[in-house]
């Protein structure tokens, strides 16, 4: 025989209390249901007698607050965003909220298709990262009040919050430290061509070879994922003369980078940084390890998710609170991927 739910009236019943009481105490802003000490010791004794949960459904009908909010990811294989998401889940559940993940392509038709199913969930707001967003998306979120922050990520959308580092600066940065290291022929490697990210990397990071009169000498695109990356790696170094060859390359995330090391040295059998200097971006686990020891420009994960935290739980406390854009500094650091092309 079924057994019979337990609901927030026996608790009171039991606890000799009022039923608002009960809810109270099981309030996600315990600061702010002015229960005492004494009525909610009460209400936690007969909640433990009777085996009663309290039901976040039925709480959000009555609030109008799911305390949901809807993380979109389009890849988790970068350990950047594994980490991102990690630090947002756990900052979303010390303020009372459940991350509703999703995963998606880079397309914006399935982001659209995606985004909309999202919404019928009565998110609170979205999160999103390594995802770009139509502003038909875009609209449909301002128009239900819904605020969006982006996260590693920016669009030229004044109803959206973004949260990035320099990518233009941190491009910048990529570049000068080939160019101070005396490399001549030098080549990216970008990501999807649609990322603001990898656009905006390899902006900063031609301006500043423009600046020094250098071009250009290869591009390829590695399109943030493994295989495009091992195959356009094989294309710029494998069975190629020196002088037909990069002798550095930027990569425009470590994810990537990190393959493109491999490929060099196992398949081109080229020496790194003798042969080949590598700078790349993000700053992940791996790009520390002796066995890459990447020169690489770092981004500041804990203060982009802090950030992003709390422009998203601002616009939903006050919708009156307007959407802003951050961009946070990039730093180089500099470890054995990159070697002076100069004699003393």
């Amino acid at each position: 025989m079924k057994k019979k739910r337990v609901t927030s009236t026996d608790v009171a019943r039991k606890a000799g209390v009022s039923q608002s009481a009960v809810s109270r105490t099981f309030s996600p802003w315990p600061t702010q249901s002015g229960v005492s000490a004494e009525i909610r010791e009460k209400v936690l004794r007969a909640a433990k007698e009777l085996g009663y949960q309290p039901n976040a459904i039925a709480r959000s009908l009555i609030t109008q607050r799911s305390r949901m909010v809807g993380v979109l990811f389009s890849y988790l294989d970068n350990p950047f965003y594994a980490r991102a998401l990690e630090l947002l889940c756990h900052g979303l559940q010390a303020r009372g909220y459940h991350a509703l993940v999703f995963m998606m392509s880079n397309t914006l038709q399935d982001t659209d298709s995606t985004v909309s199913d999202i919404l019928q969930y009565q998110v609170d707001g979205l999160l999103t990262a390594s995802v770009e967003l139509s502003s038909k998306i875009c609209i449909e979120c301002a128009e239900r009040g819904i605020p969006v922050v982006m996260f590693n990520r920016t669009q030229d959308d004044p109803t959206l919050s973004a949260v990035t580092t320099d990518n233009v600066g941190g491009g910048r940065l990529a570049a000068k430290a080939l160019l101070d290291a005396g490399c001549e022929r030098i080549a990216i490697l970008a990501g999807w061509d649609g990322a603001s990210t990898s656009r905006d990397r390899e902006f900063g990071f031609r301006a500043e070879l423009n600046t020094r009169g250098i071009e250009l000498f290869e591009r390829a695109n590695g399109n943030f994922n493994l295989e495009d990356t091992t195959q356009a790696v094989r294309r710029l170094f494998k069975d190629k003369l020196p002088a037909e060859r990069p002798d550095a390359l930027f990569v425009v995330n470590d994810y990537m980078a990190i393959r493109a090391m491999d490929v060099i040295r196992n398949e081109a059998g080229l020496r790194i940084p003798e042969d080949v200097s590598v700078v790349g971006f993000d700053d992940i686990t791996t790009a520390a390890q002796p066995t890459y020891a990447l020169t690489t420009v770092r981004q500041p994960i804990n203060r982009m998710v802090e950030a992003s935290l709390r422009m998203l739980f601002e616009q939903i406390e006050d919708p009156s609170a307007q959407p802003e854009h951050m961009m946070l500094g990039a730093q180089l650091v500099e470890r054995g991927s990159v070697g002076s092309k100069f004699t003393s």
